[in-house]
């Protein structure tokens, strides 16, 4: 059974970086990284979880909603078969936890990449917290 491990949360001022990783394990199949599409949500006490970042199979594609573009930044090292989310110019807004998830379904519609029922596979979060 696939596992994903999420670390790398912690506290932060204003403005300041976040490196996430998200690692893989317990692959089946003769899977590997490669075959996942690969995203960050996020969820703010009193809110709904949201999709900050997905990475297509092939890493070639990348998406991320307005409320985070040119500030996050997600990437994948397929040897360690991690997940990065690299967060900068971070706000109060940013605080929540993130979880990473993954799908290997060969029907994955990567134009509704923020619908949370794409995913079978999730890890347990990590805590990011954005305060001076």
């Amino acid at each position: 059974q696939l596992q994903l491990v999420e670390s790398g949360g912690g506290l932060v001022q204003p403005g300041g970086s976040l490196r996430l990783s998200c690692t893989l394990s317990g692959f089946t199949f003769g899977r590997t990284l490669k075959y996942y599409h690969s995203v960050w949500f996020r969820q703010a006490p009193g809110k709904e979880r949201e999709g900050v970042s997905y990475i297509s199979t092939s890493g070639r594609t990348t998406k991320y909603p307005d409320s985070v573009k040119g500030r996050f930044t997600i990437s994948r090292d397929d040897a360690k078969s991690t997940v990065f989310l690299q967060m900068n110019s971070l706000k109060p807004e940013d605080s929540g936890v993130y979880t990473c998830a993954a799908s290997a379904s060969p029907n994955f519609d990567s134009n509704v990449w923020t619908n949370q029922r794409n995913y079978d596979s999730w890890g347990q979060g990590t805590q990011v917290t954005v305060s001076s």
